[in-house]
């Protein structure tokens, strides 16, 4: 299901060259040239079709460049079902959902409700309750994951097995509470470590500061004005026919998780969203549309790890001065990646719903082959925003 607009760079042929400057020799006219050259979404193309032969449920695709954009289906919608994966087709994004977090965040500090390096121990309910931070924590450092904070992911999951994970709500209050549960090393304080907790608590501050629920917010400030119109927080529609859908094996059958129980409406990772919409976020993120030009700076500067304050920073074989930017999602059944040009001209984001999941814990097996997923996605995109330069 795919398609296809203007390639980058059109060839010429050298017989339609020599004809415009004058050349009028007897005999009759060579046959135009074809050109072979190959498409610079061809690698990525193959890439996509070796996941889905290695029993990948469905991918979804969408590569844009100045004057052209490639967008794709591959696979089913359902494995189960017959329909074809379409490349509007909506998916869980996973940690995609901190970049919008994080701009959000980075709004409060352009309204001059709170500043980057304020301490938030006092502004959050559950910092003082539960959670007993060995020092003051910045809004910087939960953006950047340098707070030291531990994941409420790894509480969870360590005392439940995954079909129990998968399927349990978990509203941000009990996110943090499970974090309470975990030791908060003050030595770990000022160092990157990514957790999923620092979201759960700049959700907690967005809402406070903003007087409303944070789903509310990103509509408003974030999906609103770019035209997300396929983007949501927290209104499920599991039952939606344009679901890319995935499922985990329990006791021999099967326990559908599209749209997992366990992130729904979460700030580190709850976003449901389409591939067009993750790349139109990220575009009007970069051009400036949503943060002022000092604020988005901020953003993109790294400190460590390639990772500034909710977005990552990749290299650009296009440009010596500047970088690429975007963010990996993963969640239970759903991979996705996304990365744009710095000025957001040159952009890929492509997903996945991964094979039935096995429900034993743990399983190396299955833990090595999405790590290889993972690698894969991204020298997959990084290599087509290379040959689009």
């Amino acid at each position: 299901m795919g398609h296809r607009r203007k390639s980058p760079g059109g060839v010429l042929g050298v017989c339609v060259v020599l004809l415009l400057m004058g050349c009028t020799g007897g005999g009759p006219e060579p046959a135009p040239e074809v050109s072979t050259a190959a498409e610079p979404t061809d690698s990525l193309e193959q890439t996509v079709q070796g996941f889905i032969a290695d029993g990948v449920s469905s991918v979804v695709v969408q590569v844009r460049w100045p004057g052209g954009e490639w967008s794709k289906g591959f696979g089913l919608r359902d494995p189960y079902g017959r329909e074809p994966a379409q490349p509007q087709d909506r998916f869980s994004i996973g940690s995609v959902t901190k970049s919008m977090v994080a701009t959000a965040t980075l709004q409060l500090v352009d309204d001059g409700l709170i500043a980057l390096d304020d301490p938030v121990n006092a502004m959050l309910e559950s910092f003082g309750a539960g959670l007993k931070p060995p020092t003051p924590i910045t809004v910087r450092q939960l953006l950047n994951h340098t707070s030291g904070m531990p994941d409420y992911v790894k509480a969870l999951e360590r005392t439940n097995p995954p079909q129990d994970v998968v399927s349990t709500s978990v509203s941000v209050q009990h996110g943090m509470e499970l974090t309470a549960a975990l030791p908060w090393d003050w030595r770990n304080v000022g160092f990157f470590s990514y957790s999923n907790s620092n979201y759960l608590a700049l959700g907690q501050l967005v809402e406070k500061l903003r007087g409303r629920p944070l789903d509310d917010v990103l509509r408003e400030r974030v999906f609103g004005p770019l035209g997300l119109d396929r983007t949501s927080l927290s209104n499920r529609d599991r039952a939606a026919p344009d679901n890319l859908r995935a499922y985990m094996s329990v006791g021999g059958g099967r326990l559908e998780i599209t749209q997992p129980e366990v992130v729904t409406g979460s700030p580190a990772g709850g976003v449901v969203s389409s591939t067009e919409d993750v790349n139109d976020f990220y575009r009007g993120l970069l051009s400036g549309a949503l943060l002022s030009p000092g604020t988005l700076q901020e953003m993109k500067t790294v400190k460590s790890m390639n990772y500034g304050l909710g977005i990552t920073r990749f290299p650009d074989a296009c440009s010596s001065s500047a970088y690429r930017y975007g963010h990996f999602g993963s969640v239970y059944g759903y991979l996705t990646s996304s990365i744009s040009s710095e000025d957001g001209s040159r952009q890929i984001t492509l997903a996945m719903a991964l094979p039935t999941l096995p429900s034993e814990t743990p399983d190396p097996v299955t833990g090595r082959r999405i790590d290889q997923y993972i690698s894969q996605m991204e020298l997959a995109a990084q290599k087509t925003l290379d040959q689009l330069c």
